[in-house]
């Protein structure tokens, strides 16, 4: 039996070990990749290649970077022309036109960071952890035109504990991912996997993030903004205003203690950076002030004489 023709589409260094994995299965023959196009990065702002574009380039596949799929005559041309049997997505970023969710033989198949029905959308490993979700997961789904609204092939799940991270979380269901695609595809081609469909009345959308998801709402709960600074950990970082000026918000830890102050009342002693909150207290242990390195909250405290009344807004 022929190996499965796949054209694979992603970008960022989530889709990475995705298609790493389609390379080194056996039965499985990636023959052509599109991601977006080189964008500038680094210092000098020059065109880069996305991480997905790399590591095709190095296994040395054909690569598209179309600006715009739909009514690009020329890039559906293309995908016809490597006859795939699977269309596999994941993370790509750009909406994909109804030509080429038609085009592969067997399917379209998409690799989503969230458990279906919860959380289609733009940003679902943030929204599950600024949520609170106690779990999450990898769903594979079959692609149609509506926003990650497909039939579900297969599911896995992890639980989020009350430490992990927005970049741990990430790594680990970007391999997540990997693993699951290669362990349905074969399943997906000879047909005993059956797309399921989703419950639309469970369903929810993780809008794309903003520069204000960033900021804590020191009105709410000190575990509700632990979520939003372990999930914007290290890059880009939480962030809040004191004297004017942005700290990022880097690590810290949830004090059940009660608030002294107003929510945002700053508290330096003993080397300690804390925090009042609507409900408990919150222990910065890390932070970077505009233009300085991470450092740890008793660095600042001892460079940074904190007014009396100082709040974080």
């Amino acid at each position: 039996m022929s190996a499965s023709r796949i054209v694979f589409a992603g970008t960022p260094a989530f889709a990475v070990p995705s298609l790493r994995a389609l390379l080194e299965a056996p039965g499985l023959d990636v023959v052509g990749v599109v991601s977006q196009p080189d964008r500038p990065a680094g210092r000098g702002m020059r065109l880069a290649p996305s991480p997905v574009k790399q590591l095709a380039l190095e296994a040395g596949l054909e690569v598209l970077t179309p600006e715009r799929l739909r009514g690009n005559d020329q890039a559906l041309d293309w995908l016809h022309g490597l006859k795939p049997d699977l269309l596999v997505v994941v993370a790509f970023g750009m909406l994909l036109p109804r030509a080429w969710l038609d085009a592969p033989r067997v399917a379209p198949v998409n690799a989503h960071a969230s458990l279906l029905p919860r959380w289609r959308g733009a940003a679902p490993i943030e929204r599950a952890l600024l949520a609170g979700d106690a779990e999450t997961g990898v769903s594979i789904m079959r692609m149609e035109e509506g926003l990650d609204t497909g039939g579900v092939y297969a599911m896995r799940r992890m639980p989020l504990d009350a430490r992990i991270t927005g970049a741990m979380l990430r790594e680990a269901l970007a391999e997540m991912s990997a693993g699951l695609l290669v362990e349905t595809l074969p399943g997906i081609v000879d047909g005993s996997l059956v797309p399921q469909p989703q419950d639309e009345t469970r369903a929810t959308y993780a809008a794309k993030l903003t520069a204000a998801d960033r900021v804590p709402d020191w009105t709410q709960s000190a575990r509700a903004v632990d979520r939003v600074v372990r999930c914007f950990a290290p890059r880009p970082g939480a962030r809040a205003r004191l004297d004017g000026r942005w700290l990022k918000l880097l690590a810290g830890r949830v004090l059940d203690d009660v608030p002294k102050d107003a929510p945002g009342s700053v508290h330096g002693g003993d080397g300690r950076l804390i925090v009042d909150c609507g409900e408990g207290r919150y222990e910065l242990t890390e932070v970077q002030p505009e233009g300085r390195k991470p450092m740890a909250a008793a660095d600042f405290l001892r460079g940074h004489d904190l007014p009396a009344g100082a709040r974080f807004s």
